[in-house]
């Protein structure tokens, strides 16, 4: 067999080297999962400084475009040259995105600058874990996992937060500015500590016409996925975008099945493990989606929070995820089972869900905080056990192509989550709104806001004081006789949001149903044993 990656680095590092590489590795990793949910609060402040409201949606779009797109390119050509260089390439391309998104001065230049921050997060997140695989064997690797799904979790739940907080004190351009001191300790460390090895092998192939089409694929399907947020399926601009990304997507598959050195082998999805983890991978984003995006604008809404109180509160959340998935590692790394804990994993996320579904205005908070508190503890194993089971699965000349591939789907199935979950939103909204009205206000008072499920939509998704906003929309002579009503509207809309809110929890049940059904058919083999199945798929 050829000469692994996995085999090689270990040997001259000592352990206080490995220390500092996963320290370094996993700061990588939390900076780049960060930058996906930092800058939702931030952007309010950026879209009116930068007068950018008709394309304030990329500056999420171009990260999600970018680092989605290299992520598997970068797995592959880590696992032809390397991880060292692709990993200085990486950190220098963040580092260089941020440092521009900090100093844009345009709208149209921040959108660019934040695709290039992607370019370099794309690597960040698939060859960060394949590090980890290679850095330890399979025995040691569920402690180290358990910390990478711990920081998934944390990015994902405390990054509206903190950006609220940096845009709230010293201004937005520093949510991009506090990258660079910390990239640069990674970037040090990387180059300081881990090792230089390339993989002994004749003259790398380069699958470029691969990565062309995968990126022509990729490109279409995530902005339609994106585009659903405000518009419908059946648009040109949701429905034919993500129609022509699964069309050329097929072509991908026909061309890497004749590739020398294909991008994304298609031998690894006849690897039972591999192909179940990457659908149960695919199936739970699509699931834990739902609560980090829709449970903050609750709070907000319904709650009165501010973008900054209602990251705090989802820290429930956030307790839970964390406390399972260091403790999944740990277990797995003590007694090498991991079916069980995965099966554990997707059954609790769907018992929190279920439990979220109850959710309605005069929810008590403290009871919230203990179904968001279930959840997390279902998500945490979730994002640590199939990263080892696919790199306990495959070649280890292959764990980065196939760790790049698992969070390529990992990151597609958020947003077709977020597709779905909006979908269900918006229309449960449309459907509960005039029931909640015509229960607490006169017929005419109610008949006012019919008709218009869109606009409502539009005015809800604000915050601050909602039946200040409705007595402004209205015609000034109806201001007096509408004013009287206003506390019993403003109740009747959240009681509708809530509801709302609930139903796409409702969706995330069923995912999770998918994940633990084709989690069942998962063979497990000890993680103590060193992998050896597929090996031939090197070849």
């Amino acid at each position: 067999m050829t000469s692994a990656v996995a085999s090689a680095v270990p040997a001259g590092v000592d352990p206080r080297t490995r220390t500092q590489i996963v320290a370094a590795v996993l700061l990588g990793l939390f900076l780049a999962a960060l930058d996906q949910t930092v800058v939702g609060t931030a952007l309010p402040r950026i879209v009116t400084d930068l007068h950018g409201n008709d394309i304030y949606t990329w500056a999420f779009t171009a990260y999600i475009l970018t680092s989605t797109i290299s992520g598997p390119i970068y797995g592959k050509l880590s696992d032809l040259f390397g991880r060292r260089p692709i990993l200085l390439f990486a950190v220098s391309v963040f580092l260089l995105g941020s440092l521009l998104s900090g100093l844009s001065q345009e709208m149209w230049q921040f959108v660019a600058f934040r695709g290039i921050q992607g370019l370099g997060a794309g690597a960040l997140f698939p060859v960060a874990l394949a590090v980890i695989g290679d850095m330890f064997d399979a025995s040691e690797r569920g402690k180290y996992q358990g910390l990478v799904g711990a920081i998934f979790g944390l990015s994902s739940v405390i990054g509206p937060a903190i950006g609220g907080v940096i845009t709230d004190t010293v201004g937005w351009h520093w949510v991009f500015f506090v990258n660079l001191p910390l990239g640069a300790i990674v970037f040090a460390v990387i180059w300081r500590a881990l090792p230089r090895f390339r993989p002994a092998a004749a003259a790398p192939k380069i699958d470029y016409l691969g990565a062309s089409v995968l990126a022509a694929a990729l490109v279409p399907l995530l902005v339609g996925l994106t585009n659903k947020q405000t518009g419908n399926w059946s648009d040109p601009a949701v429905g034919g975008l993500i129609a022509l990304g699964l069309m050329v997507g097929a072509v991908f598959v026909a061309v890497e099945s004749r590739a020398s050195e294909p991008l994304v082998p298609l031998a690894l999805f006849r690897n039972r493990s591999f192909t179940i983890s990457v659908i149960a991978m695919f199936a739970a984003s699509m699931a834990f989606f739902a609560p980090i995006v829709f449970l903050p604008r609750w709070f907000q809404v319904v709650q009165g929070s501010s973008a900054t109180q209602s990251g705090y509160q989802l820290l429930a959340l956030l307790g839970g995820l964390i406390i399972s998935a260091m403790a999944s590692g740990q277990i797995v790394a003590r007694t090498g089972r991991y079916k069980i804990l995965a099966l554990g994993a997707a059954a609790t996320l769907g018992v929190g869900l279920f439990l979220l579904s109850n959710l309605r205005a005069d929810t008590p908070l403290p009871i919230l905080f203990v179904w968001m508190f279930v959840t997390g503890l279902g998500v945490g194993p979730m994002f640590s056990i199939f990263t080892l089971v696919v790199q306990g699965a495959v070649a280890p000349q292959q764990i980065g192509t196939a760790t790049s591939s698992l969070t390529l789907f990992q990151q597609l199935g958020g947003s077709v989550g977020l597709a779905i979950a909006g979908t269900v939103f918006g229309s449960r909204l449309v459907e509960e709104l005039p029931k909640e009205l015509s229960s607490s206000v006169p017929p005419q008072v109610a008949a006012g806001f019919a008709g218009s499920g869109s606009t409502a939509i539009g005015q809800l998704s604000g915050v601050g004081d909602l039946g200040q906003a409705i007595l402004a929309a209205a015609p000034a002579a109806a201001r007096a006789q509408l004013e009287p009503f206003i506390p019993a509207i403003v109740e009747a809309i959240h009681r509708a949001f809530s509801i709302a809110t609930a139903s796409t929890f409702t969706f995330g049940i069923a995912a999770a149903a998918v994940a633990l059904i084709v989690v069942a058919f998962l063979r497990e083999a000890p993680a103590r044993i060193a992998a050896t199945e597929d090996e031939t798929l090197a070849a």
